[in-house]
């Protein structure tokens, strides 16, 4: 008879292809080939994409799953229907080519690029933040899945950046798990290697780096090897958002450690509903996943203090993905938070965070500290572990408790 465990696996297993297949159904083949058509309303989001991957001869594919011997730079005008035509958060996929861009998303432009190219791209795109968001896609994606998806960040956030694009080589499916998680390991000299660019170049202020599930093994590793390299990861390189990020806890925890203490700062999404973790975990020897755990338990309460690193916790956010995979791209409140706070580094315990009634920003260490926040925590969608917060917190508890005991004291003497 089969084990309870061994069904749970299968029972998983199912519902990730099913949710798998269901997201691509309808899909035509070559929605990267350029169109002409415009749309009253519809916006417009230029995307910097440099790839590993194979270039392939289809129409509107580009580039394939395979690896490439050399990466390669194109730039891609992704046009984005009217707010009022679509849900923020979402990607609108064309149901049949060429898209309506007045409903659905469109490629408007596609242009190689040569190094040169690049850098003439990169003076001309930089805001007066002279911010980079460098965005690093995770497993079973396709060379459009990564950039329609990219693009729909950056127009959802309002982000205040120059968007480039890493995509490394997956085939997109379900069954390529460690055929993806070689490719990671294939592409992080090349990642690497553009960091350095933009890092090095003079009119580039800072870089924000957002890396989802397997992209941020990929992310990790690129910035450990230009610790160990360079002394140091790159100081333009100031923020690293990792969501959902496929990772064994304890080999994140040594990459931190050869890192090094001048690094950049981390914020995690996590989400322990997330069941795509659920099947890495199994595949990968039952370790936890690192954007499944739960920051307020031991031992991930005290190491994610101790490095200083935020984490926001998603489990009670419900987003329209049946795997709880992709919450920090599909919910409207979590890209918002992404384009005004954690790509400018920000605190998202402040009280002026203005997302509204639905985002609570919450430090976890207080809510355990406090009986009367704790239900705070649990009601709120997005709750935060903020390790800087909880210490201010925990010193004005203090300050206060000091102050009640001192006016007892003299109530008492009196």
């Amino acid at each position: 008879m089969e084990s309870r465990a061994g069904f749970s696996f299968r029972l998983i297993a199912v519902a990730a292809v099913l949710a798998v297949l269901a997201g691509c159904a309808g899909r035509p083949e070559g929605v990267l080939i350029p169109s002409s058509a415009q749309a009253a309303g519809a916006s417009k989001v230029d995307v910097l994409v440099a790839t590993t991957r194979r270039p392939t001869e289809t129409p509107g594919v580009l580039f394939s799953g395979e690896r490439g011997r050399e990466p390669h730079v194109t730039e891609i005008a992704v046009s984005i229907p009217p707010d009022s035509a679509r849900e923020i958060g979402q990607v609108q996929w064309p149901s049949k080519l060429p898209a309506n861009p007045a409903k659905e998303f469109a490629t408007a432009s596609v242009t190689p690029l040569t190094v040169d190219g690049a850098r003439s791209w990169l003076r001309g795109h930089l805001p007066k933040s002279r911010r980079v968001l460098v965005f690093v896609h995770g497993f079973n994606n396709r060379y459009e899945d990564a950039v329609y998806r990219f693009a729909q960040i950056v127009h959802d956030s309002k982000a205040d950046v120059a968007p480039v694009l890493f995509t490394w080589p997956s085939r997109g499916s379900i069954f390529a798990y460690n055929y993806d998680k070689e490719s990671t390991n294939y592409s992080r000299d090349a990642l690497e290697e553009m960091l350095h660019r933009l890092a090095k170049e003079p009119e580039v202020g800072e870089v924000t780096i957002m890396a989802h599930s397997m992209g941020s093994w990929l992310t990790v590793e690129a910035l450990r090897q230009m610790a160990i390299r360079d002394g140091r990861v790159a100081p333009k390189i100031q923020n690293v958002i990792l969501a959902s990020p496929d990772l064994d806890v304890d080999v994140f925890g040594q990459q931190l450690a050869e890192i090094g203490e001048n690094r950049p700062h981390f914020t995690l999404f996590v989400s322990r509903d997330d069941r795509a973790l659920s099947l890495s975990r199994r595949i990968s020897g039952n370790i936890d996943r690192l954007g499944q755990v739960d920051p307020t338990v031991e031992p991930y309460r005290s190491e994610f203090e101790k490095a200083g690193i935020v984490v926001l916790d998603l489990t009670a956010l419900k987003t329209g993905d049946s795997l709880n995979h992709g919450k920090f791209a599909e919910s409207p409140e979590v890209v918002k938070l992404i384009g005004n706070r954690l790509i400018e580094g920000q605190a998202v315990t402040d009280s002026d965070v203005g997302l509204g009634d639905r985002l609570g920003a919450v430090a976890l260490g207080a809510a355990q500290t406090v009986g009367g926040a704790a239900s705070v925590a649990v009601s709120t969608p997005i709750a935060i572990f903020d390790p800087a917060t909880r210490r201010t917190y925990d010193e004005q508890v203090e300050r206060l408790g000091n102050a009640v005991g001192n006016t007892v004291t003299t109530a008492v003497g009196q």
